[in-house]
């Protein structure tokens, strides 16, 4: 049996990925993050891409500037340019797709 909420959680970490990516260099802030990602998952909460956002930070993959007066901006380290462009391994946790190109 497939878990459902590993599968949506890991996808959405993929995507947050994604969506920080195709807004480099510049810093992205939440609320393009949050339309985004409802665009692929419509029932997305504001605290589920918070979550989502904080682990890949917490594996660096993704910088977090928290403003005092709550709100979020992201933006890749170079070590989430190197996963979303496939230069690197990707660890579990992160749907990444499989490369099927060159």
């Amino acid at each position: 049996m497939m878990d459902q909420a590993k599968i949506r959680r890991e996808s959405l970490r993929w995507y947050l990925l994604l969506a920080l990516y195709n807004a480099r260099p510049e810093e992205l802030s939440e609320g393009p993050i949050q339309m985004t990602m409802q665009s692929i998952y419509p029932d997305v909460t504001p605290i589920e891409v918070r979550r989502e956002l904080d682990y890949l930070a917490d594996r660096k993959l993704v910088d977090l500037r928290k403003e005092p007066s709550g709100r979020w901006w992201g933006s890749l380290t170079r070590h989430g340019v190197d996963i979303a462009e496939y230069t690197v391994d990707c660890d579990p946790g992160i749907a990444r797709p499989v490369k099927y190109w060159g």
